[in-house]
């Protein structure tokens, strides 16, 4: 018998999330983080937290650039965390498009957020415990995939939040302007 509590994650989306929205980012040179992101996944950590970017990459699919360009990434991501104190615990990446990948990348599958595999996956991987977890993004497939994996969806206003806030309906999805300020809800509901 397995008496090992499952641990909380906040899942987060990179791109708009993390980093200063670019489209199909993948070079280390236009990487930049959303001001106060190192310190927000420092105080998750702190407080006990997994943290876990979970990342649709339909770039691979399209043949802009390669998994290996994705990885190498985010090992840039991992360094520049690290000089801040901090890191991602693991990375979770959608290469597929249903309709304009290619290859092996050109299928309809569960892990293409707004669908829950990515997180699914890190749950089982990681013993996580998806009620008591958060997903955080700027984009309405994030918030369907947090309710999908039975998460609570947090949008942030950065990215394509803005746009997103218009279209999601109302009680849907816990609303802050970034992901530091995501992060403060996160931590004072927990404390208080």
């Amino acid at each position: 018998m397995n008496t090992t509590a499952k641990l909380p994650a906040v899942f987060l989306d990179r791109d708009g999330t993390i980093n200063l929205e670019a489209d199909y980012l993948y070079r280390i040179d236009d990487f930049e983080f959303i001001q106060g992101v190192p310190q927000a996944i420092k105080k998750l950590k702190k407080a006990g937290y997994l943290v876990i970017v979970v990342t649709n990459q339909s770039g691979v699919a399209r043949g802009y650039f390669s998994l290996d360009d994705v990885t190498r990434l985010h090992e840039h991501i991992q360094k520049q965390l690290a000089a801040a104190g901090t890191g991602i615990d693991a990375f979770y990446v959608c290469p597929h498009h249903p309709e304009k990948g290619q290859g092996e990348y050109l299928k309809k599958c569960d892990c293409r957020k707004g669908q829950p595999g990515l997180l699914v996956r890190a749950g089982a991987d990681l013993g996580l415990d998806l009620q008591k977890s958060f997903m955080i993004g700027d984009k309405i497939a994030d918030i369907e995939a947090g309710e999908n994996a039975g998460c609570q969806p947090i949008l942030v206003l950065t990215g394509y939040g803005q746009e997103s806030r218009i279209r999601i309906e109302e009680n849907r999805a816990i609303i802050c302007a970034d992901l530091a300020s995501a992060v403060d809800v996160i931590l004072n509901n927990i404390n208080s």
